[in-house]
């Protein structure tokens, strides 16, 4: 079962290494949340704008848009967020118009370290707080977020920018940001991995590193795309010996991961199902009753 707690996070940041499949985690993670009547938010920021699909709706366009029940999804670009903190400082238009068109303030807001993730992270915060009067009301925001090594970055980016830039409303705007990651009432990690050796291995260093720079490790650990065991009587094929060996690779990390993950996990099974909302709900249906084990102790 997805373990209480995360229920009532204002932000949940999903990551993992590419490919295991975080995106359709995300988007079963908001619909759960939905579903129990928390008013969720998948938010995407990879430009390719692709979490879309797994609803069956159009793409955003940066727009907060509705795809059902208390269910709403939006892919961000950082840097609107950057052209917000202007717009809110600099009362007039013309001015604002200026300070954006200028090549310095450009190159500022595409390529200063940290400046992206923070927006992010201050995003979030600005609607789980309301602040933002073009969207609706939202309890937890649900963040597809960058590969596992960006994922510790995401989350202390905030903190790093705050201390470089020391005053403006960039830094408060950071500042916030950082106390809003930091309290483990609002804020949450989840690690989605595949049973195999690379996945594993980062999802432990993304563990390990996460409780050296916060002081507490995440809140669930998915295995995604587990193969399921092959019944005896098929035929010793090719087909079948594959199946085998990628079972017998999925045993083995699940074997690691007893050892070594002492948090929640959930194991969820390959699925022969296209990416879309049959994938989602179903998904949706086995983080709530998995196959496997519910959670580890």
């Amino acid at each position: 079962m997805i373990p209480e707690p995360l229920l009532h996070r204002q932000l949940i940041v999903v990551t993992g290494k590419g490919g295991v499949g975080k995106s359709v985690v995300t988007a079963a993670l908001a619909r759960g949340l939905a579903r129990r009547g928390r008013r969720a938010l998948a938010l995407e920021i990879d430009p390719r704008e692709n979490l879309h699909q797994l609803f069956d709706a159009p793409p955003s366009g940066g727009e907060v848009i509705e795809v059902g029940p208390r269910l709403y999804l939006q892919n961000l670009k950082p840097t609107a967020v950057v052209d917000w903190v202007v717009d809110q400082k600099v009362p007039i238009g013309l001015v604002r118009k200026r300070v954006k068109a200028s090549p310095i303030y450009q190159r500022f807001a595409e390529g200063a370290p940290g400046l992206q993730e923070m927006a992010v992270i201050g995003h979030a915060l600005r609607l789980v707080r309301g602040d933002d009067d073009s969207a609706p009301a939202i309890d937890t925001v649900v963040l597809d977020a960058p590969a596992t090594g960006h994922g510790i970055y995401l989350l202390t980016a905030p903190k790093l920018f705050a201390e470089a830039i020391g005053t403006g409303p960039f830094a408060d705007l950071a500042r916030q940001g950082a106390d809003f990651v930091d309290d483990p009432e609002a804020c949450s990690l989840v690690i989605v991995t595949l049973a195999e050796e690379m996945p594993v291995q980062e999802a432990l260093e993304l563990r390990d590193g996460l409780t050296e720079r916060f002081g507490r490790g995440p809140a669930l650990l998915v295995v995604n795309g587990l193969y399921p065991p092959l019944p005896d009587d098929l035929p010793d094929d090719d087909l079948h010996a594959l199946w085998r060996r990628r079972r017998q690779v999925n045993a083995r990390e699940l074997a690691r991961l007893d050892d070594r993950w002492d948090g929640p996990r959930i194991d969820l099974p390959l699925l022969p199902i296209d990416d879309g909302p049959a994938l989602v709900e179903t998904l949706d249906a086995q983080l709530d009753h998995p196959d496997g084990p519910e959670d580890s102790p």
